[in-house]
């Protein structure tokens, strides 16, 4: 009699476990679970966690940040891996069917203008924002004729004794690139002037 007991234990223990590992992996839908189709069991990510994280790396896609959440429940642990690497891996494809791709924010809409004029000034302002301008190198610019190459542009770098002269000789050789590239560009908008001439 012991043992029949003992049996019926033994099966009713069986039968429970896998009823417990068998729900494990369905939701209460008949999904799969997002820890199976995950491979791990995902942690707590609030809206709040991914904005952080994505106000402080803009660049970085949502979706890649709330994976790399799911896996550290961490806005630290995910920042710390973006300043390590500079990027965090995409998510596999078995991500996207358990959360859907979150469509990109749009620019926020801009309130109508009334004045033609005031809807035209960021509009100019972005043009007028050029390397020139944003290096200062206008001085510059009006000393070098059209046909002339910065003398230095392809110099090869020394390298200084102290960092603030090596920040000087990198924002010298900044400024002889763009110098260059400028003369380059007007160089060939006089070119396609000549040709297009009668």
């Amino acid at each position: 009699m012991g043992e029949v007991v003992n049996v019926l234990v033994a099966v009713a223990v069986i039968v429970l476990v896998v009823r417990w590992v068998s729900s494990g992996s369905k939701d209460g839908n008949g999904a799969p679970s997002p820890s199976t189709v995950l491979g791990f069991r995902p942690k707590t990510v609030t809206p709040e966690m991914i904005d952080t994280i994505h106000a402080m790396f803009p660049d970085i896609p949502s979706d890649n940040i709330r994976y790399d959440l799911l896996r550290t429940g961490n806005v630290e642990q995910t920042s710390n891996k973006i300043l390590e690497r500079g990027f965090l891996p995409a998510p596999p494809p078995a991500y996207y069917t358990v959360y859907p791709r979150t469509p990109q924010p749009n620019a926020p809409a801009q309130p109508a203008a009334t004045n033609p004029n005031a809807a035209a000034g960021p509009s100019k302002a972005k043009k007028q924002d050029n390397l020139i301008t944003r290096y200062h190198l206008e001085a510059r610019t009006s000393a070098t004729s059209v046909g002339a190459e910065p003398e230095e542009a392809g110099r090869k770098a020394v390298w200084e004794d102290s960092a603030e002269k090596r920040e000087a000789s990198l924002r010298e050789r900044k400024a002889q690139m763009i110098l260059a590239a400028r003369q380059r560009l007007l160089a060939q908008q006089a070119k396609e002037a000549e040709g297009a001439g009668p």
